[in-house]
Formats: C-alpha cells, structure tokens, sequence
C-alpha cells in the first residue's frame, strides 16, 4: 500500500513540475509576442489605451506595464500595485491595485517608488 502512495506523490510531483515549465513557456512566448497579461477585472481596454507610454524610467528604474511597484506618496499614503502604463502630458502613472482601483498617481505627489517585480523575471 505504501508503494502505490509513493508512486502517486512521485507522479503529482512531476505533473506539477511539468504544470510550472508550460506556464514559465506560456509567458516567454507572451513576452516574445510583446503581450502583458494582467489579470485584474477592472481594467478595460479604454485604460489600456489611455496609457500612452508603455515602458519609461522613473528616478532611475526602467519601468514597464506590468511591473508590480510599491508607492509612497505625500500624505503617507502607501499604494501597491501593477503598472498600466503613463501618460506623458499628465505626468501621472495609471496603476491598479491590489483591490482592483485603478489609480492615476501624479509624478510629483510620488515620494518614494520601489519596484517589487519585474513583469516576465521569473527567476
């Protein structure tokens, strides 16, 4: 009996790892396809499109849509969130949170700004 358990864990040990390189293989090939995927309800393809800038640098990091960043903003205000994108004339950051807001951060209110993960880094 203890065999056939260990067979079985043996084979959800592999299947799991097989599971994790076609997931790993499934984003590459969306980076290769220049494809971000946010899975987040409220963004609408009109976000999407109100971003103008796709990829920027911002007190020194080069941030792209999809990054996951943390903001500390004026009032002490503490935002986490992945990026949409920016709007160029507005100098503001499209973000949405962790709750699904979507938020526009004026550049200048913004303290401090820390990317936690690059989009597409997995190792």
């Amino acid at each position: 009996m203890i065999v056939y358990i260990k067979y079985f864990l043996l084979m959800l040990f592999v299947v799991s790892i097989i599971g994790y390189i076609f997931a790993v293989l499934k984003e590459k090939l969306y980076l290769k396809n220049n494809i971000i995927l946010i899975n987040k309800k409220s963004i609408t393809q009109e976000h999407i499109d109100e971003a103008d800038m796709k990829e920027f640098v911002f007190d020194g990091c080069r941030v792209k849509s999809g990054d996951e960043i943390k903001v500390v903003l004026k009032g002490k205000q503490k935002l986490e969130g992945i990026v949409i994108g920016a709007k160029k004339k507005e100098r503001a950051i499209l973000m949405v949170t962790h709750n699904d807001e979507i938020r526009r951060l004026n550049i200048d209110n913004i303290i401090k700004f820390k990317i936690v993960s690059k989009y597409g880094k997995f190792f």
